[in-house]
Parts: C-alpha cells; structure tokens; sequence
C-alpha cells in the first residue's frame, strides 16, 4: 500500500468538489463565471489548487449569508480584494521610514492630546470640565 508523503499541488475535477462539498456541475458553473481559477491540462480536464477550497469557502458563506447570486459573488469578492490591496497598501505607507502619523486623524475627531498645539482644548461638544464655573449658556454656577 502507497502512501502520499505530500499533500497534492492541484485536484482534479472530481476530487476538487469532493472536497468542496459542491456537485462537479458547479464547479463548472463557477469557473464558467470566473470565480474559480483552475488549470487546464492539454487534454482539456480541469485542475484545482488546494488553495481554492479557501475561495469556495468564501463563495458559499456570500451566498448563504447575503443570499447573493453566483454573478454577483463575483462583484462582491472583486470589490473585497480590492479592499485588502488598499488596507495593505495604507499599512504599508503608515511602516514606510519618515512616514509622520500626525495630521491622518479622523476629521471631526477632536483635539489630539499629543499635540502641544492641541491642549487644552476640547473636543466639540464634549460638556463642561470640572473645572468649568460656567454652563453653556453663559451663565455662572453659584
């Protein structure tokens, strides 16, 4: 009896839906519609990274939890990587040497404490300070 040493580097068709828990016709379907990726072999079969199930995954939770259809999943997982290049790239701009942290606070977010040019003051609306003897209207607290 032969056993495999490594894990497969690609799935065939079968073994691919097998593990995905899907019928081979739609995987056909997904890779119709370009939410799957396989290789073609020169006889025409299609084959399958591992990795994939991963991107299966993600289909069947699109579809089950938003109840979206198979042409739009592809929209949706278009727009989340694009998602994850842009927050990727914006983390990596923040590590990047010489990249200053101040002035990328949230507009409307108020004084920052760590700027001596920000103390002191408060955040707009935030209520008197203990210290306050005044209310807002103006008048004194007796």
């Amino acid at each position: 009896m032969a056993y495999a040493l490594t894990r497969p580097d690609r799935l065939s068709l079968d073994a691919f839906a097998t593990a995905a828990d899907l019928h081979p016709q739609l995987v056909h379907r997904l890779v119709a519609l370009g939410l799957l990726d396989p290789d073609i072999d020169v006889t025409g079969r299609l084959w399958f990274r591992p990795a994939q199930l991963a991107t299966v995954a993600q289909i069947r939770r699109l579809h089950a939890g938003l109840a979206l259809n198979y042409a739009a999943i592809g929209v949706v997982m278009d727009l989340l990587a694009r998602i994850a290049r842009l927050e990727a790239a914006l983390r990596a701009a923040r590590r990047a040497p010489g990249s200053s942290e101040r002035g990328r606070r949230r507009p409307g977010a108020g004084p920052d404490p760590t700027d001596p040019a920000d103390r002191g003051r408060r955040r707009p609306g935030a209520g008197p300070r203990s210290d306050d003897s005044t209310d807002r209207r103006g008048s004194t607290w007796t």
